[in-house]
């Protein structure tokens, strides 16, 4: 079972060493964003942390960022599985969900700020690319509730505070949580809209993943957590939100009404453009006693979110090719983590086949939707796909550009979503085939037995210790 609340998450992440506590102030129309780039950007994954700065600013609620997508064994702490269990996590969650829980009390709404008394800058929410950016923005969970079926839709829309009392949602055309809102501004109908802060880890990471119009990413958390995800309605609009929640943002959108959106840092690593985008009404504001503000950190990739995204879509990924797809010979997935989300690079690792499987299998992932990836690579199952090493050796011995590769042309690319109307919106995708296509003969490695006598023999001459890489063990497995 994953952790019930975020501050049970934050604490396990802090023994592990996987979260820092910055006791100094900070102002947070710079600082917390700017640390955070150097945590991504400036230390090798495996040492990278999330950051809790105790002492804001003109605020008396810290801010969490980093935490869920610090790096893989902060995700995987989320949830709760050893690091090379999140696919199989994943599959588990999407194939038995569970319902929530209707609670009429919760820890979310201890504190309720409404009507005339909403101030947003009560919030100590960022701003996220200092210098840039127009202003402050809220990175989180976005609710939303199609009127006609009442099933509700959890993602991230990045929501820009336009003064004390509305936001200007970047919700755009095609995305699920605008679908929503077309069910009821359409009808003339206001629609209603809540941002959900610090819920439980598996809320936030079933919110990124990209599922069909009509699933309930809420009932996805409940198989990730083994549990139903309590749920209480808004105080002001008709809306159900995580009981365990921080806070809880609740607005409305009337029918025709708009705003200027940006410009602000896009998780591609450009600055987006200005574009028109729904005006939210602020309706109220609940908490717990004592809260904790958390933020997504993007921007430029690596990040945060690019981190989160990639392994919670492989996962899905995963899920749709093996038992949605009937495709029971892929064994792993892997989105690499240096884009946004599933719009990168996928590594598709899947056991040996008929002559041409491993390509119909690269061009089945690349037409699917959601997804939108840009560049897929097949390898055979004996490699290990998160070694950039190994990789690369799969595509040096057993790919041949000229045979192994297909490009596909004038497809929509892989931009962010404000950023659909530009002319490059149309681009290419790229396939290639590095499996294994003929008899190449044993690996040039001593046996097995050979080897790990030889192992053996290293710890008693007392040499440096050192942890057997994923790649070696395979090939040493099949010398």
């Amino acid at each position: 079972m994953t952790h019930r609340t975020m501050r049970d998450f934050l604490t396990v992440l802090e023994s592990q060493g996987l979260l820092r506590r910055v006791s100094e102030t900070v102002d947070r129309m710079w600082e917390p964003a700017a640390l955070a780039k150097w945590v991504f950007h400036g230390l090798p994954t495996e040492q990278r942390f999330g950051m809790y700065f105790e002492k804001v600013k003109g605020s008396d609620i810290p801010i969490v960022t980093g935490a869920l997508g610090a790096n893989p064994a902060a995700y995987a702490t989320a949830l709760d599985v050893a690091i090379d269990g999140t696919n199989d996590a994943w599959v588990k969650a999407c194939r038995n969900p569970i319902a929530p829980k209707i609670v009429d009390k919760a820890p979310c709404q201890e504190v309720v700020i409404s009507g005339k008394d909403v101030r947003l800058s009560y919030l100590p929410i960022p701003v996220w690319t200092p210098g840039k950016d127009k202003g402050p923005y809220i990175t989180t969970m976005t609710v939303t509730k199609d009127c006609d079926t009442g099933v509700q839709n959890f993602g991230v829309y990045r929501t820009m505070v336009r003064d004390e009392s509305s936001v200007v949602c970047n919700l755009p055309p095609g995305r699920q949580g605008y679908m929503c809102t077309l069910t009821w501004t359409d009808k003339g109908k206001v629609a209603p809209i809540a941002w959900v802060i610090a819920a439980p880890p598996a809320v936030h990471l079933a919110g990124v993943a990209n599922l069909p119009y009509g699933a309930d990413e809420i009932n996805i958390a409940g198989g990730m957590m083994g549990a139903p995800v309590q749920m209480v309605k808004c105080k002001t609009v008709d809306l159900m939100v995580p009981a365990d929640a921080e806070i809880i943002i609740e607005g409305e959108i009337h029918p025709g009404e708009t705003d200027i959106e940006g410009p602000f840092g896009e998780s591609d690593g450009y600055i987006g453009p200005i574009t028109a985008r729904p005006l939210v009404r602020i309706t109220a504001i609940t908490h717990r006693r004592n809260p904790i503000y958390y933020g997504y950190t993007s921007q430029m990739p690596p990040s945060e979110s690019t981190t989160i995204q990639s392994l919670t879509n492989a996962g899905v990924l995963f899920k749709t090719l093996r038992y949605d797809l009937g495709e029971s010979g892929v064994t792993d997935v892997f989105l690499n983590m240096n884009y946004t989300g599933g719009r990168g690079h996928a590594i598709i690792a899947t056991k040996p086949g008929l002559p041409g499987h491993s390509m119909r299998l690269g061009r089945l992932v690349a037409a699917l939707r959601p997804f939108a990836i840009k560049r897929v690579t097949v390898v055979d199952d004996d490699v290990d796909i998160r070694d950039p090493i190994h990789v690369d050796w799969a595509l040096n011995s057993r790919f041949s550009p000229a045979r192994d590769t297909v490009l596909i042309d004038e497809v929509p690319a892989n931009l962010p979503t404000g950023q659909l109307q530009l002319p490059s919106a149309l681009s290419g995708k790229i396939i290639c085939d590095a499996t294994l296509k003929y008899d190449a003969g044993p690996f040039s490695l001593p046996p097995k037995e050979i080897m790990m006598k030889a192992l053996d023999r290293w710890k008693q001459l007392d040499l440096p210790a050192f942890e057997m890489p994923k790649r070696t063990r395979l090939r040493i497995d099949r010398s």
